[in-house]
């Protein structure tokens, strides 16, 4: 919630609870209305929390209204009035407020004009909130807190940040957006492909996070994932013909199917192949698989992520690990590859080659990749390495990969994970020397 304080650390009555809950739900499209109104998401979100405060001082005592969405806007729209008149120069918004209020005072259906402009609202919002001007740190901050509507308490624990570096990242990015004169709208042609491209890596960065938590003491954060993927099926109701908004939802919705299944009792990582299988979500294996369908079936090829997607319905359609299809895998990353290549892409390729063709062909495409200084300090490197010398018995040199791989990771699971693995190749390497 804009601000920070949640009504419920304050006044915990049924009006209360009712309007935290109405908050999450219409949040992001108050501010996305208002920000197409006065331009910059940080006056916006002013406006949203004035509105906010007469939700909590008038609700306990008259009731929660019948449309309190509406009621929302219509207050919002109002300080905003008085907001403009104040600032003379601009005039011209003053008059448009002033057309939206009479036309409300007339009887018309508020809901229905909301309706009307919300896609276009949050869709803009969107945008504005991702724009290549800011960091992707901030663009991932300034999603969550206006489209999310997470509080910066929230934010900052979902990433283990400090809470005044994720308010302090919240007011730059906003100052940035205001300096750099980011305007509220929806680009066209080459420019919206370019942006549509940074609003998908900022959701994929959310969902990767909960995915994987890159430290901590959880491997996995689900909220993160469910926040992720929520924004992505809002995307996917915008932006109906990007294919790629559909392969980026498939992917994420067969991905977090198996969160249930990806840790232990303990918390304990649990790796893909040794996952049971009937703990996977199906429901959203379903839901993943038509949402690829979908980015395949509108045509013009298959970006990145709907890539990325077909490779996870590789894994989500085998009955067991052993029933995998690796060759296609590896046919899909070497699609990947050709649409988008990188250090990290080229390791995922390495592994699904040492599935589909043996270790030791894995083994030379990882060591081709130890001198990239992109891979440096990244520990899925020597943990791929150390994985592919164990299957090849060279147990010795796998212990050091995982040592080394443990040393990388600032995730107290992880760790634990790669020094377990290390411990059994010390093991073997004593029985079998």
């Amino acid at each position: 919630m804009p601000g920070g304080t949640g009504p419920a650390e304050t006044l915990p009555t049924d009006a209360h609870r009712a309007i935290e809950a109405i908050w999450r739900i219409e949040s992001a499209r108050l501010v996305a209305g208002l920000a197409r109104l006065v331009g910059d998401i940080g006056t916006a979100e002013e406006l949203a929390q004035d509105a906010l405060v007469a939700a909590l001082e008038q609700w306990p005592i008259r009731g929660v209204p019948e449309k309190p969405g509406a009621w929302l806007m219509a207050t919002a729209k109002h300080h905003a009035t008085d907001l403009i008149r104040r600032r003379k120069t601009l005039a011209r918004k003053h008059e448009e407020l002033g057309r939206i209020v009479e036309r409300d005072q007339r009887g018309e259906d508020f809901d229905t004009a909301i309706e009307e402009q919300f896609g276009d609202d949050l869709l803009g919002l969107i945008f504005m909130a991702c724009h290549p001007v800011l960091s992707k740190g901030a663009r991932v901050a300034l999603t969550l807190r206006v489209l999310g509507g997470l509080t910066t308490e929230e934010i900052a624990r979902g990433f283990l940040v400090p809470v005044p570096s994720i308010a302090q990242r919240i007011v730059r990015a906003k100052r940035t957006l205001t300096e750099a004169h980011v305007r509220f709208e929806i680009p066209d042609g080459p420019e919206r492909v370019a942006r549509l491209a940074s609003v998908l890596e900022v959701i994929y960065l959310i969902f990767n996070e909960g995915y994987a938590a890159t430290a901590g003491e959880d491997w996995v954060r689900p909220a993160l994932c469910e926040e992720a993927i929520r924004l992505g099926r809002i995307l996917a109701e915008l932006a109906p013909t990007e294919p790629e908004v559909h392969g980026l939802v498939g992917l994420m919705e067969i991905h977090a199917s198996r969160l249930h299944a990806r840790v232990g009792p303990s918390g304990e990582p649990v790796l893909l192949l040794d996952q049971d299988r009937t703990r996977w979500d199906h429901l959203l294996i379903r839901r993943g698989l038509a949402a690829l369908e979908r980015a395949e079936g509108l045509g013009g090829g298959m970006g990145p992520y709907a890539l990325q997607a077909a490779i996870a319905a590789c894994h989500a359609r085998a009955a067991t690990a052993a029933e995998t299809d690796w060759p296609r895998i590896v046919a899909l990353y070497d699609a990947v590859a050709q649409l988008a290549s990188s250090p990290v892409v080229e390791l995922n390729r390495a592994v699904a080659v040492g599935m589909a063709f043996g270790p030791a062909a894995g083994l030379d495409l990882v060591d081709a990749l130890v001198p990239e200084p992109s891979l440096k300090t990244y520990y899925l490197l020597p943990a791929v390495r150390g994985d592919l010398l164990r299957k090849l018995g060279r147990f010795e040199e796998a212990r050091a990969e995982f040592e080394r791989a443990a040393s990388l990771t600032e995730n107290t699971r992880e760790r634990e994970l790669l020094q377990r693995r290390a411990a059994e190749c010390a093991a073997r390497g004593i029985m079998e020397g």
